[in-house]
Formats: structure tokens, sequence, C-alpha cells
């Protein structure tokens, strides 16, 4: 268990990273940053993850002054495009239609900061999904559900109906999550 007297910040509103930080039993605050996730043409998906969690973090600086932050952010990727999150139901219909029977990849970058050392960690994870084939009507009612709404990709692999669309994965599961615990815990331990 890592334990700290520095305080540890994570900017992120995702339940999911929070839930995964708790797995590791530890003690943290969180809030949001708001920017644009905006991702570049012909950007790199690692290079987009790494450059959008660094660019939280810069955010997320402006608001703690002594302790240690933890910023991230996942994307997909189908035929080298970078999926977001959905714009509306009908994106999100679109989107599940497209990984429906295929294989996607799942990049996570994450970035640390310890400002009693200023020491910077960023770094990120790739897993490879797949999908089995979806019916129309499977994706309607999950749609329904509102759970894809929020979540890069418009699935959850974890607590809810989009857990049943994965065939195999390749790589950390965690990082389909939100954050690759194991690789991460280990970058926690580097900055203390």
């Amino acid at each position: 268990m890592i334990s700290s007297l520095t305080p540890i910040f994570l900017a992120s509103k995702s339940p999911r990273r929070r839930k995964l930080l708790k797995q590791l039993n530890l003690k943290f605050k969180s809030f949001s940053v708001d920017m644009d996730e905006k991702i570049y043409p012909k950007e790199k998906p690692f290079n987009a993850v790494l450059r959008l969690s660094r660019e939280k973090l810069n955010l997320a600086k402006m608001n703690v002054k002594n302790g240690i932050i933890i910023t991230a952010d996942t994307i997909v990727v189908l035929d080298n495009i970078i999926l977001g999150k959905p714009l509306n139901k009908k994106d999100a219909f679109r989107i599940l239609r497209n990984l429906s029977g295929k294989t996607h990849t799942v990049y996570t970058g994450y970035s640390i900061f310890n400002s009693s050392n200023n020491k910077t960690i960023s770094e990120y994870e790739k897993t490879e999904v797949t999908f089995r084939v979806l019916t129309d009507e499977e994706i309607e009612n999950y749609i329904d559900g509102g759970s894809p709404m929020d979540k890069a990709g418009a699935y959850g692999i974890q607590d809810d109906f989009g857990a049943v669309f994965i065939k195999k994965i390749n790589g950390c599961y965690y990082n389909v999550v939100g954050l690759p615990l194991a690789k991460f815990y280990h970058a926690l331990l580097r900055i203390l």
C-alpha cells in the first residue's frame, strides 16, 4: 500500500478512475478540469493521450499548490481513426455499429506530478479489444440505458451491459476501464 504525507489529487470527473484509485487504497481528493479534448489531424494516438493528460495536468496545477496530481485520458482507435466520446445517441449507435465484430485499440495516457520534488511522469498503455458481432437491438438497448454517453468508444467494459460486447482482450483490462493500474502503481512509487 502506498502512503504519502503529501496530499494526492485526482483531476478527473471519471467515476471509474476514482474507483480504480480506491482499489489501490489511496487516500485522495478529486476535482475535475474542464478543457476541450481536441485531437489534432494525423496525431498519433499515444501522442494524443500523453498530450491531453499533460494539458489537464497544467490546468490542475492552477488549483493545487502542494500535492501529487494525477490526470489521465483514454481514447479508442479503430482502423487508425480515433473515436472519442459520442456526441449524441445517433453517434453512439454509429460508433458501436463500427466496433461490432472488429478489434480496436484502447490507449490511456496518464500524468503524475509531485510538487514536493517537482517530478512529473507521463506514460501510456495500449490494449487490444475484440468485440463480438452486435445486434442493432443490443446496441439500442445499451444506448437507451445512457451508459455509453460519457465513455470513449461509447462503451464500458466494467459494471454494465457493455461487458458482454467483448469477445477478448489482449493487454491490461484496467487500461480499458481508464487507468492501467499495475503500470500506474509503479509510476506512483517512482514519483514519491
